[in-house]
């Protein structure tokens, strides 16, 4: 039986740039890993599926997600300096070995969630310039959260992110695990709609059917976009592409 389901909604962009994949290595340890590609060509939805696939390959086979995601972070690093900036995307990582703890690392403003007793508890600090420069009560919004300042393709190193933003260009968290719970990766197309309608995480993502939760989910936050932007301006309609993977794990 899966244990796991994604679903993604293109949004009112015309094309799909997220990816997910799922490995599994031999000893049972399984990384989930969700990218939230820059741009609207389907190119970047392509590269992003090949770099997923290739962090999730990784991840699983080191049962780590952190030396996974920085390894391939260098990578489009030194493509991006020598030949410029192509494709990038926001990530984050997820590994589960049996009888370890939870490993989460992330790039970007893709987020982690852990749901359980009823809470959905987020083990991610998105990288954007809300982080940086946060709401106060002169500016209640605070930075631009849709302007990430860390991500899969950049051309700086983790001295200059720190540098400029004050936080590193990968963090990494350890969760232990105590019983069975459910975790989700959400790019910002899926999570932000809930978010600033103020929809409970758990409620939307406590359900049985793995593959019906996420449909429901990613629609919902269509849905939701397309509506509060209507009434914020009836002629810029707009909701972004929606990705979430789900899983369902144990100790």
């Amino acid at each position: 039986m899966r244990t796991y389901a994604t679903a993604q909604h293109t949004g009112t962009d015309p094309g799909q740039c997220d990816a997910t994949a799922v490995y599994t290595a031999p000893d049972g340890t399984r990384a989930y890993v969700l990218m939230d590609g820059l741009g609207r060509r389907q190119s970047t939805h392509t590269w992003a599926l090949k770099t997923a696939r290739h962090i999730a390959r990784l991840a699983a086979r080191r049962g780590d997600a952190e030396s996974a995601l920085q390894h391939v972070y260098n990578l489009h690093r030194e493509d991006a300096v020598h030949y410029g900036r192509s494709h990038m995307a926001a990530a984050v990582v997820a590994v589960k070995a049996p009888g370890k703890p939870l490993k989460v690392a992330w790039s970007g403003d893709s987020r982690a969630y852990l749901l359980e007793n009823g809470i959905a508890i987020r083990l991610t600090d998105d990288h954007n310039k809300r982080r940086v420069y946060p709401p106060t009560a002169v500016y209640p919004h605070g930075g631009n959260r849709n302007h990430i300042t860390s991500c899969i393709g950049s051309d700086m190193d983790d001295d200059e992110v720190r540098n400029r933003y004050g936080h590193p260009a990968i963090e990494a968290k350890t969760r232990e695990i105590t019983g069975p719970c459910r975790l989700a990766l959400l790019s910002d197309g899926a999570y932000e709609p809930h978010e600033d309608a103020r929809h409970d995480l758990y409620g939307e993502l406590d359900d049985d059917s793995l593959k019906t939760i996420t449909r429901e989910f990613v629609d919902l936050a269509v849905d939701t976009a397309v509506k509060t932007s209507r009434a914020l301006d009836p002629g810029q309609v707009y909701a972004d592409n929606a990705t979430i993977l789900l899983a369902d794990i144990q100790p």
